[in-house]
């Protein structure tokens, strides 16, 4: 599964690094460029309530399995995408099929390790996916050099459908699946199945009627959309423009934030569980990724000295992290058979904001250009990025604003405390 995650990554990341080439060759401005690369967030944020649905009633093993398939479809016909209209097609078969990855992984980890392990274990799972985000910073880079964009992305489809597979073969969604004793059973707590009088609308209705579902769901938006926004679409192409460097040299400085979100989503969800708190934890990765933020827009008008570059851009994801707590919020303040469910609803708002922030950027790009073109291609100013990247800076304080209302859970289900009492 973590493979198939791997996959996810690389999507989420992949159109930034080939902006250019998708620009020169479909002829299309920044605002378009946008959509094209929000289709993806659109419709994995439309499918996270569907995917805590089906993790909750087909099991991870089939949904997965399933999903990563219709990912590598997707990435075919992307890569054989003959205009604008059909890269939409193929940008949005791998959105849909990826979209149900994440939550179907959640959902096994939920019956496969303690509460206590649970935001470290997700953390360790945030990592590994980012895996797919580093192959596609300077190795994509440097891969469309020596293939071109088509061959990559054709290759890459091929690869999902044999993970897909291997989802299928290998994936068990229960320990009980095994012969093992369930976790549920070994810490005495309720085991996460749906009760029979317990309908699916009945579940949304308890986690979206839930108060305390939205603050976290709100943190996920910014800290997430605006990392995602900027290391899947406009990193890249900022760095080339503002410091006059080609992509495979850009890509490096964005890889480097991959590498923050990767160290950061192990260290954050850690440092949660080894306090057992939540709110103070989460609270101190958002202010201290506003902190990055602002340096990175206000330092000398948005170009930070390069000497600096590497390492803000590894704090810029190590701070966004705080997210990965939001996950471990989501099934701890919510009834546990209601997991998946939760883990979905918390996981739309981490794709609401960069399907927001993506083509927003790309529209205050378009308004801010001065005519500028290269080999066909539109070149933004340096204000222009800033004021651009002011958004991400916004969504972040945003975020920050989320988490003071965020619920203390202790890193125990609320709901379980309450049956216990």
């Amino acid at each position: 599964m973590c493979l198939a995650y791997i996959i996810v990554f690389f999507h989420r990341i992949a159109t930034g690094v080939v902006a250019d080439s998708l620009m020169s060759e479909f002829g299309v401005t920044g605002a378009a460029l946008g959509n094209l690369g929000a289709v993806y967030f659109y419709v994995y944020m439309i499918m996270q309530i569907p995917s805590g649905v089906l993790a909750d009633t087909l099991g991870a093993r089939i949904t997965v399995s399933i999903g990563t398939l219709a990912a590598g479809i997707g990435s075919i016909i992307f890569g054989m995408a003959s205009g604008i209209e059909v890269s939409y097609v193929g940008r949005f078969l791998v959105g849909l099929g990826v979209s149900v990855v994440f939550v179907a992984i959640l959902k096994v980890l939920s019956q496969w390790f303690k509460e206590s392990e649970f935001a470290t274990i997700s953390g360790l799972t945030a990592l590994i996916g980012n895996g797919g985000a580093l192959l596609a910073g300077m190795p994509l880079a440097l891969a469309v050099a020596i293939f071109s964009w088509r061959t990559v992305f054709l290759g890459i489809g091929t690869v999902s459908i044999i993970i897909a597979l291997l989802c299928y073969l290998v994936v068990r969604n229960r320990p009980e699946d095994v012969g093992l004793p369930g976790i549920a059973e070994l810490e005495d707590r309720g085991d996460g199945t749906v009760p029979e009088r317990q309908r699916i609308m009945e579940s949304i209705k308890t986690v979206v009627t839930n108060r305390q579902t939205w603050p976290g769901f709100i943190a996920f938006a910014g800290l997430s959309g605006s990392i995602l926004s900027f290391t899947g679409m406009w990193g890249v192409p900022y760095i080339m423009a503002v410091y006059g460097l080609n992509k495979a040299a850009a890509s490096s400085y964005v890889m480097a934030a991959t590498a923050g979100v990767m160290v950061g989503s192990l260290v954050s969800g850690m440092t949660s569980d080894k306090v057992g708190k939540r709110k103070g934890p989460l609270l101190a990765f958002g202010v201290s990724n506003l902190v990055m933020w602002l340096a990175l827009v206000l330092w000398n008008n948005g170009k930070p000295p390069v000497e600096v570059l590497y390492p803000l851009m590894f704090l810029l994801g190590f701070s966004a992290t705080g997210y990965v707590i939001t996950w471990a919020l989501a099934k701890e303040v919510n009834p546990t058979h209601t997991a998946g469910i939760a883990l979905g609803t918390f996981n739309m708002g981490g794709f609401l904001g960069p399907s927001i922030l993506q083509p927003l950027m790309g529209y205050v790009l378009d308004i801010n250009w001065t005519g500028q073109m290269a080999e066909g291609i539109r070149v933004y100013s340096q204000a222009a990025y800033a004021k651009a990247l002011m958004l991400c800076a916004a969504a972040v304080f945003i975020a920050v604003v989320g988490v003071l209302f965020v619920r203390e859970t202790n890193c125990l289900n609320v709901y379980n405390m309450i049956e216990r009492r």
